[in-house]
């Protein structure tokens, strides 16, 4: 796995958030095992209710396609912090229920500066409710 083309594709995705209300623009990058990008950005709306994070964007997006857990590599989330940004609660969840535990996960700031991660280190207690699905 290329981190740096991960990185540029979760920047490029930034580039295209939509967040006139909070200025926090967070691009999301999934690497798919053949080598092809599913790509999310923030957008917010001014029920602040209605907006959804890159992170569900690309995953959504992901399932839209017809893509599976099985399908993914890895994840890049990029925002603009002096730390690499985390993922919200929610969006923890919806990651934890759509992809595997064990799927890598990149948390970067615009300088590049990242951590890698799994989805279980992410998220150690995520709701369960229905082991089998």
């Amino acid at each position: 796995m290329n981190v740096d083309s991960l990185l540029d594709m979760a920047l490029t995705a930034r580039f295209h958030a939509y967040a006139p209300y909070s200025k926090f623009k967070v691009g999301c990058a999934i690497l798919l095992k053949n080598g092809q990008f599913v790509t999310g950005c923030n957008i917010e709306n001014k029920s602040y209710g209605l907006s959804i994070c890159a992170e569900r964007n690309a995953v959504f997006k992901l399932i839209s396609m017809g893509y599976t857990k099985n399908d993914v590599e890895a994840v890049c989330v990029v925002g603009d912090l002096k730390e690499p940004i985390m993922p919200c609660g929610a969006c923890r969840e919806v990651l934890m229920e759509l992809l595997s535990p064990d799927t890598k996960i990149i948390l970067s700031n615009l300088e590049r500066n990242y951590i890698e991660l799994n989805l279980n280190d992410l998220l150690p207690y995520a709701f369960k409710i229905n082991e089998e699905l």
